[in-house]
């Protein structure tokens, strides 16, 4: 057995993630350099270290998990979910549920609440939002950001539902309260079931084709039918009808 294969044993041991559902040479190469600049030689020494320090840990897990988003990340795909999806779902359930998994720093549950707000109040709306990551779900309820996560936000969006903070822009609480933040392993927890919508986004990318199978049967399951799953601009599922999914428009895939 491998370092590379004790550490990911001992990983899954302690904390249940199991790295080798990861793309390995994406993940190997992110975790050495987190190892050799805390000054570990090798895998065994950094899982020994891990299994003792649990600031250690938490540094490992925010580099083990991509915590990249912003508001209305690709803009042109939000403007399909307003005037597209949300309507017709609209249409056979005046109060949608929806989840956003692996939601990171909360940008794109918040987004969803937004856009959904042009269709019914926010007293209507209950937003599931999940991450592996803990520290990303604190950093998710705070929903304090930098200007540059609004570039896409429109104008009077922005005026509606932020306050500015000397820096930064604070979601206001009307909006906060929509939405609900749970820890959640997309490869080892339950779903929930009957979602009209899961939102799932620039995450997959980083799965083995194993996982991604898993994922995605799980998300079918998770949806009614008619039910939308929303992707990634990198993440096109070339034959949907393997997961009991047909096209509804770019990057937008209905359960049959």
């Amino acid at each position: 057995m491998s370092d590379y294969e004790r550490f990911i044993d001992g990983i899954k041991r302690k904390t249940g993630i199991d790295l080798a559902l990861y793309k390995e040479a994406q993940m190997k190469r992110r975790l050495t350099s987190l190892y050799e600049k805390k000054g570990f030689k090798n895998f065994v020494d950094f899982l020994q270290a891990l299994e003792k320090d649990r600031d250690l840990m938490n540094e490992f897990l925010d580099r083990m998990t991509i915590n990249v988003s912003e508001f209305y990340r690709n803009g042109k795909r939000w403007e399909v979910l307003q005037n597209k999806i949300f309507p017709k779902l609209l249409q056979t359930n005046k109060r949608p549920k929806i989840w956003s998994a692996a939601c990171s720093t909360g940008e794109e549950p918040y987004s969803l609440a937004m856009v959904l707000s042009h269709h019914i109040s926010l007293s209507q709306i209950g937003i599931l939002a999940t991450d592996l990551d803990e520290n990303v779900i604190q950093k998710a309820k705070l929903a304090l950001y930098p200007e540059r996560s609004l570039a896409e936000v429109p104008k009077d969006v922005q005026a509606k539902y932020f306050e500015k903070e000397g820096q930064f822009f604070k979601v206001k609480d009307d909006i906060k309260r929509t939405v609900t933040f749970k820890k959640h392993n997309l490869l080892k927890d339950n779903y929930e079931s009957n979602f009209d919508l899961i939102v799932c986004r620039n995450v997959m990318i980083y799965f083995t084709e194993e996982a991604k199978d898993q994922i995605y049967e799980n998300f079918s399951k998770a949806l009614r039918p008619g039910g939308i799953l929303f992707v990634g601009s990198t993440e096109q599922i070339f034959n949907p009808a393997r997961y009991g999914f047909e096209v509804e428009d770019t990057f937008f895939y209905r359960k049959k």
